[in-house]
């Protein structure tokens, strides 16, 4: 296994049934927001003392898992979690958390089931297809880091200068081809197993895919395949979706509704820590990337992640996260517009049945935006 995005692909394949059906657009979405978490007394203040009751409330919660979506990977919604936990920023804020390397399709009845608080996700659409799929899943993306698709599709060097030289060939998939490239086939007039042919491909290295003579080529991640090929000096041809205007998402931190109700301090606070974190992992990616690594080495390497591709994975990354937030919004706040955007682009090629679900419910922008100054810093106390 070479990237976590890989659960995203998984994910898609085992809970949700893709076909080429078309879908009608759903209606604005309002986002479901919660309440304000403690009164006005107990709300963390810039440079103040963190409240005492505020802390004897988060540890009232007791321990809260967050479990990685793959391994302790340098990923967007994994990286600022690893950070914040190393420089103690939840136990600044009373919080007693506990990191788990996971995997996302195990995750998600996890959290689901309160098991466990926190997880990472691939996409807001597998977040949203998990909760169609399961009608008592009432699971919440929090942040929405990335602001884009993470995924490309790859093709071998001079098979295709546009989409449309890819008519009548085959494509290398993982699974199941990821929505947003199949999104963006289908807007150059590409239709799955009309126009191209899909075939499964082994294993995960992309340097023996591309050389895999029956196909044309096979989706990767950005922050993942393309390292890995230019390391090894293949040239390749890559594709973006989002070149093509098709709206994604990746990096999800989420949660589950019952443990927000539950405990709102502690929810916004683990979100206060993530976000510093992320802000951090930004500022100084090598620096992120080493606290990464070091946890994986912790974790015993089981992926045989490599110092070179975490570094590429971050340094990529990081970049999007920052390139894809809108101008005057603080990173990670969730993008209602941008969400049903996306969910609706992806209904529209059969993922959810071929109708875009009711997202309302499926993401609380409120939250991020109690964490964040007008400045767009997080709000932190005092030590």
């Amino acid at each position: 296994m070479s990237s976590k995005r890989f659960a995203a692909t998984v994910l898609a394949c085992s809970v949700v049934a893709v076909s080429c059906s078309s879908a009608s657009t759903s209606p604005a979405t309002t986002p479901v927001t919660t309440p304000p978490t403690a009164p006005a007394a107990d709300q963390v203040v810039a440079g103040k003392p963190f409240p005492t009751a505020r802390c004897e409330a988060n540890k009232a919660a007791g321990k809260i898992t967050y479990l990685s979506s793959f391994d302790f990977a340098a990923a967007a919604s994994i990286v600022d979690v690893l950070v914040a936990k190393e420089k103690g920023y939840f136990d600044a804020l009373c919080l007693n958390v506990e990191v788990k390397a996971s995997f996302s399709t195990a995750n998600y009845p996890l959290i689901a089931g309160n098991q466990a608080q926190f997880s990472s996700g691939g996409s807001f659409s597998e977040v949203a297809a998990f909760a169609s799929d399961n009608a008592d899943a009432d699971v919440v993306a929090l942040a929405v880091e990335g602001k884009t698709a993470i995924d490309s599709l790859i093709v071998k060097e001079g098979k295709a200068t546009k989409l449309s030289d890819l008519k009548g060939t085959t494509i290398g998939v993982k699974g199941k081809i990821p929505p947003s490239v199949q999104a963006m086939l289908a807007k150059a007039g590409l239709i799955e197993g009309t126009d191209y042919q899909t075939v499964p491909v082994e294993g995960f290295d992309p340097t023996v895919h591309i050389a895999i003579p029956s196909i044309v080529g096979f989706p990767g991640y950005k922050s993942n395949e393309p390292g890995q090929l230019d390391r090894a000096g293949i040239k390749y041809t890559l594709f973006d979706p989002s070149a093509s205007d098709i709206p994604g998402s990746f990096g999800i931190i989420y949660t589950n509704r019952a443990f927000m109700t539950a405990h709102p301090t502690s929810a916004e606070d683990f979100m206060r820590a993530s976000m510093m974190g992320l802000a951090d992992a930004i500022a100084d990616p090598a620096a992120a990337s080493k606290i990464a690594l070091a946890m994986i080495d912790s974790n015993g390497n089981p992926n045989f992640l490599s110092p070179e591709g975490e570094t590429f994975r971050w340094n990529t990354e990081s970049r999007l996260v920052t390139d894809t937030t809108p101008k005057g919004a603080a990173i990670g706040v969730p993008d209602a517009a941008g969400l049903q955007a996306e969910v609706d682009a992806y209904a529209k090629i059969g993922l959810f049945g071929g109708k875009a679900p009711d997202i309302a419910k499926r993401f609380d922008a409120s939250l991020l935006q109690a964490i964040y100054s007008s400045d767009g810093k997080v709000v932190w106390p005092s030590k």
